[in-house]
């Protein structure tokens, strides 16, 4: 896992209107991992820390690895006076070496980003690193917004689509078909394997369409000055002025050192 090209505008476009995660999915990881406040938890992958913030709260520490130096700085400005957050710039194969440094994980999460990483290395590599009790948690955080069961997710699609000139199939590890690989490596890597899921509905602005739309593409793929202005115009009239409804299904797939 390398910088992937999601710097620049792009992580300040993440930061602004990628969706957090609601209280019921850290209930949930605490749970699962009997997280408490003499625990450490590694987030990898994290971006701009929608899930590295909020899992801080009740932790001695929790650190946030990425590639993307951006992102990290996003991350960083929004992070208030929470002391206990660290930030590290590196991928999944500097997990051995961040654990050296701090002792023992509680938990390693890996939100909305394993589909980058090499999944089976990683769930080997973190196996040993982990206290008694502890884990790692696959979290993803919706389908991605052009492949939902809506009528302006479909238009959605169509649109983007043309203006890329390309097919947009890749669910970036939401399918039951990457869950279902999860787990069966998960097992593999001598895991005791659960999941638990968060659903919910929540309204979408024309503008947080737009932005979330635009956070997912690759800095040289963003449409700017006249471009952005005609690709907004032309988004608008492919799926309508809004508000929408987007029907957002968190998975987490909880994997337990026993």
């Amino acid at each position: 896992m390398t910088a992937l090209g999601f710097g620049g505008e792009v992580a300040e476009l993440y930061q602004r209107y990628r969706r957090g995660y609601p209280d019921e999915t850290i209930d949930a990881l605490t749970q699962a991992f009997r997280l408490g406040a003499d625990d450490v938890v590694l987030d990898v992958g994290c971006g701009t820390g929608q899930l590295t913030l909020p899992l801080a709260r009740s932790l001695r520490a929790v650190i946030g690895l990425d590639p993307e130096a951006d992102m990290l700085v996003q991350a960083r400005a929004v992070v208030g006076d929470q002391r206990n957050v660290m930030w590290a710039l590196g991928s999944d194969r500097d997990v051995p070496a961040i654990a050296q440094l701090v002792g023992p994980l509680a938990a390693v999460t890996v939100a909305q980003a394993l589909h980058w990483m090499d999944h089976d290395d990683l769930f080997r590599t973190v196996r040993p690193l982990l206290r008694a009790g502890g884990g790692i948690a696959v979290v993803t955080n919706g389908v991605p917004l052009w492949l939902q069961d809506t009528t302006w997710s479909s238009a959605l699609r169509e649109f983007l689509q043309q203006w890329l000139g390309t097919s947009l199939a890749a669910a970036c590890g939401t399918d039951e078909r990457s869950q279902e690989v999860y787990r069966l490596s998960l097992a593999a890597a001598g895991y005791v394997v659960g999941d638990t899921r968060v659903r919910y509905s929540a309204p979408l602005t024309f503008v947080e369409l737009l932005g979330g739309v635009l956070s997912a593409m690759p800095v040289e793929q963003l449409p700017i000055g006249r471009a952005r202005e005609e690709f907004a115009a032309r988004l608008r009239d492919a799926v309508g002025p809004g508000p929408f409804t987007e029907d957002v299904d968190v998975r987490l797939l909880i994997g337990l050192r026993d």
